[in-house]
């Protein structure tokens, strides 16, 4: 079996509360227990509310609580970088090989349609998950701004087995294509 290696990937847009550090603690206490390594990431994509000082916070608030890590964006490690927004050519690579894998796809949805939507109950119609080339290259010529969906299956069942709760099976049709890569570049946490 190989080595287990578990992560806290805080986002640092303010102080670190009570679940943020539950979550840390058992991830450090599992990773203590079978011998692995505890990863600290830095999930810095919401960029318009992280701040350095909630960076600061984060580290001050771990280690006051006697948590140490094993590879981190202070300690570096053989997976670096550990701040999400530097991993961004990553993400964005993965994310064109999942559209070229028929796997997801460009969705030009504003917020303001997407709001709509919401207003009268509905979730994400999927709109834009069968482009034609001809209707996405209009689409780009509009200027109208892409997130990267994940393209979920539209039949049939998916079953993921849980540690805790054992086998959980949830039909595919109710999973609304996520939102993989933002229109900025940078990953949401369903692909990072």
């Amino acid at each position: 079996m190989s080595q287990v290696r578990v992560r806290f990937a805080p986002s640092p847009t303010g102080m670190l509360h009570i679940g943020g550090a539950r979550t840390a603690l058992f991830n450090w206490l599992y990773a203590r227990h079978t011998g692995g390594k505890f990863v600290l990431r830095i999930e810095d994509t919401d960029q318009a509310r992280n701040t350095q000082e909630a960076v600061d916070v984060i580290f001050r608030g771990m280690r006051w609580l006697g948590l140490d890590w094993d590879e981190g964006p202070d300690v570096g490690g053989p997976h670096a970088p550990y701040i999400q927004s530097e991993r961004r050519e990553l993400y964005q690579h993965y994310a064109s090989w999942l559209i070229a894998q028929g796997k997801a796809y460009r969705c030009y949805t504003s917020e303001a349609e997407l709001e709509e939507l919401r207003a009268r109950g509905l979730p994400y119609d999927r709109r834009h998950r069968n482009l034609t080339p001809a209707e996405q290259a209009a689409l780009e010529a509009e200027g109208r701004p892409a997130v990267v969906r994940f393209a979920a299956p539209l039949s049939g069942t998916t079953t993921v087995h849980d540690a805790i709760r054992g086998p959980i099976t949830v039909e595919t049709h109710s999973v609304v294509d996520p939102v993989l890569l933002k229109s900025v570049g940078l990953p949401t946490y369903h692909l990072a």
